[in-house]
């Protein structure tokens, strides 16, 4: 796979995992270019990287920055799953055609390799077996879901079709320092950023749901590892293996809160019929192709978080 001297545009690259994987290709001597609808990125990226503030549905303002990539990562997306059910026509209609023509442009500015970021924690829906394996029946029950699963199954019509190379990440559930709260998405945000308002956290169900939860870095190097490895027209999982219900999230951070004076407080509410109730992912394939495993140690993960929902609620 091409390495050093590529040029990569990694589409979505100012959100909260592009902004941990894009240091991440920097390092490894690729020419980093990230395209966000903004017209300055929300987060600070490398001084090399270039910003090119581009609606990525917009072809004809898409094709001159494919031109010259090596590599494509597409990170874009408009919605999360709770908020897709408001409008599931929208969560289409936002989503895939820009992602299909995103394929066409790639196909055709030679693009040696395309990367498309879906959902391991979403794709699959109602678990059969835990943990859940690359090849496990898909039956999403959210909008945001299917449409991933449909963006995924126009990327392997492109690369059995056209000969394009096209790969595909499934993460887990990211957590991390930076990542933004109130978007419905990203429970361990949503509890920190509760709690440091002194706040209850709302669970949905006496524990919650059960999550696959890795730090957004290791996030980052999992995209990575399958953009170098990967084999084209296959999907990777990128998780833990670990499945932590809500509670379980909630127990590692009283301490933390404790210590800081303040009570961890819950507020129970009744299940959601669309959420799944346990979702953990086997990543012995990518593990099998790449070094990559989890690096960054839960507690310690949590830790870094907690104080960083915690530094910026004092600022």
């Amino acid at each position: 796979m091409p390495g050093s001297g590529s040029t990569c545009c990694v589409i979505g690259g100012a959100g909260f995992v592009g902004a941990s994987l894009v240091p991440v290709l920097v390092q490894s001597g690729r020419e980093v270019v990230v395209v966000g609808r903004r017209d300055k990125p929300g987060r600070e990226l490398p001084s090399e990287v270039r910003y090119i503030p581009c609606d990525y549905g917009d072809r004809e303002r898409l094709r001159p920055i494919l031109v010259g990539a090596t590599e494509v990562i597409d990170l874009a997306y408009s919605t999360v799953p709770q908020t897709s059910f408001a409008d599931p026509v929208y969560d289409i209609v936002s989503n895939l055609p820009p992602s299909v023509g995103m394929l066409q442009e790639a196909l055709s500015a030679g693009v040696e390799r395309v990367v498309l970021g879906s959902s391991g924690g979403t794709v699959y829906g109602v678990a059969q077996v835990l943990p859940i394996r690359e090849d496990h029946p898909t039956y999403p029950i959210s909008p945001y879901g299917i449409t991933k699963l449909a963006i995924e199954k126009y990327g392997w019509m492109f690369h059995h079709v056209y000969g394009l190379n096209v790969v595909a990440v499934r993460p887990s559930n990211a957590y991390g320092e930076g990542q933004r709260v109130g978007s419905g998405q990203g429970f361990i945000a949503a509890a920190m950023h509760a709690l440091v308002r002194n706040e209850p956290v709302t669970v949905y169900g006496e524990t919650g749901t059960v999550r696959d939860y890795v730090h957004v870095s290791d996030v980052a190097l999992g995209i990575f590892a399958a953009l170098v490895h990967g084999q084209s027209g296959c999907a990777y999982n990128i998780g833990s293996g670990i499945g932590r219900s809500n509670l379980d999230i909630l127990n590692a951070i009283a301490p933390l809160a404790n210590r800081a004076g303040l009570e961890v407080r819950t507020e129970v509410r009744p299940l959601r019929a669309y959420d799944v109730p346990a979702n953990i992912l086997d990543s012995s394939a990518l593990e099998a192709i790449s070094d990559w495993r989890p690096r960054i140690d839960f507690d310690a993960g949590i830790a870094a978080t907690w104080d960083y929902y915690l530094r910026n609620a004092l600022s």
